[in-house]
Parts: structure tokens; C-alpha cells; sequence
């Protein structure tokens, strides 16, 4: 594992064999560029961001998350931007994020999804709170984790040594490597990039067509229904 200084600009490919992965420090005074068929996750901890794509142009606060496929043009800024390489998204952004997430966690943590997959298997944007006196269970990702903290404070530890956590802190978090978050008196607040999932909607099964019943029976699964092709836009 290794800890970034947001202010401090940095950008690095390769991340994940599996998922190519980019990550990219702004740090105020450098672009990001996006290219066509990627897309970029990201979040603004400081100031404003602003956004080119699709011709049009959005402005972004600080405390807001974001997801915008390529071609695409971040203008330079305080806060993280990774890039799923070979991958179309949607433009999605939000926020501010909730102190505690949704979705309970291992050891007292607490989650949500902040940009959840299209399609089972894509990438994801996640937010963790880590509330304070936790030591947190030593574990593992099968992908890279890129997160930032954007709030409190707290350390983590990794098979070798202590790393420490406070806001404005970035870290890059190979694939497998066992680590544990731990805090003291202050909570941690980490938004993270996940290039990969197990978990989404699939054609077979979504809340469109589950909840479509024909004859009192849900169209969930295969059946004569079923679109065998999705149409694409037509233009004279």
C-alpha cells in the first residue's frame, strides 16, 4: 500500500493485469484527459471542478462524486480522478455523501454505493465510514482499491508497516495485499474506486423485469420475452 499528498500531482497506469486502472492526482494544476471507450470515477475534496463531455459543460462542488465516460475533459482540480480503461459508463455524479453508509460492513463499518455497476462485473464508486475506536479485521480484494479520505483520521495497517490516514490523504492498494483500517477518536471517511465487481444487474434479471408479470408470472430469467438485441440510435 502507498499514501499520496493530494496537493502533490501524480499520475499512474497499470494498476490492475485485470482491470486496467489509472490513477490521477490533479492536484489544482494539471488536466485529465479521458479518451473514448473509458471512463473516469472520481471526487472533488476541495474548490471546483469543471467537467467537458458530450459537448456540454458541468461545474462540480467539493464534496461531490463523479463518473464520466470518454471522450471526456476534467479540468484541473483538488481531488482524485481513476480511470477504468476499455470500459463505457454513464455520466453520473452526486452528492454530498451521508456521514454513515447504507449498508452494514464487517466490524462495525458501514458502506454505500456511491455509483453503482451497470451491469454485474463493472466498476463501482463506494464510500466507507469507519467509526472511531475500531480496529478493523486484516483483509484482502481480489482488484485494486484506490480511495481518498475526505474526512477524520486514523492508520492503516498492512503486512509491513503503519501507514497514517487524514484527510486529503490518498492511497493506492494492490490487489491481495492483506491491510486494516483502524481508528481512534475520530472517524474515517474514505470514498473508493473499485474497478471490478461480482455484484449488478444482469439481463436475466433487473427491477424492470422482475417486477414485469405476465399472466401474474414475473418475466424474471429466460423466456419467449426476452430482447435479443438492444436497438441502437438511428439517425438520417
Amino acid at each position: 500500500m502507498e499514501v499520496f499528498d493530494i496537493r502533490k500531482p501524480l499520475s499512474l497506469h497499470d494498476l490492475d493485469p485485470l482491470f486496467p486502472s489509472q490513477m490521477h492526482i490533479s492536484a489544482g494544476n494539471q488536466e485529465v484527459l479521458v479518451e473514448s471507450g473509458s471512463t473516469v470515477y472520481g471526487y472533488v475534496q476541495h474548490g471546483q471542478l469543471s467537467i467537458t463531455h458530450a459537448g456540454l459543460s458541468q461545474q462540480l462542488s467539493a464534496g461531490m462524486f463523479f463518473a464520466i465516460p470518454g471522450p471526456a475533459r476534467l479540468g484541473s482540480f483538488i481531488g482524485l480522478a481513476c480511470i477504468r480503461q476499455y470500459y463505457h459508463g454513464a455520466p453520473i455524479y452526486g452528492g454530498p455523501i451521508e456521514q454513515l453508509g447504507r449498508l452494514k460492513y464487517i466490524d462495525g463499518c458501514s458502506d454505500s454505493l456511491l455509483i453503482s455497476p451497470m451491469l454485474k462485473g463493472d466498476p463501482c464508486l463506494n464510500y466507507l465510514y469507519v467509526p472511531p475506536h475500531l480496529n478493523q479485521t486484516a483483509h484482502t480484494h481480489p482488484s485494486v482499491r484506490i480511495g481518498i479520505i475526505i474526512e477524520g483520521e486514523g492508520y492503516c495497517l498492512t503486512e509491513h508497516r503503519r501507514l497514517e490516514l487524514v484527510a486529503g490523504k490518498i492511497f493506492l492498494l494492490p490487489a491481495n495485499e492483506v491491510h486494516s483500517f483502524h481508528t481512534e477518536n475520530s472517524p474515517l471517511r474514505i470514498v473508493i474506486y473499485h474497478p471490478d465487481s461480482d455484484f449488478g444487474p444482469t439481463h436475466e434479471e433487473h427491477p424492470m423485469v422482475n417486477r414485469t408479470l405476465v399472466d401474474g408470472v414475473s418475466l424474471a430469467g429466460e423466456n419467449q420475452y426476452r430482447t435479443r438485441k438492444i436497438a441502437q440510435n438511428v439517425t438520417d
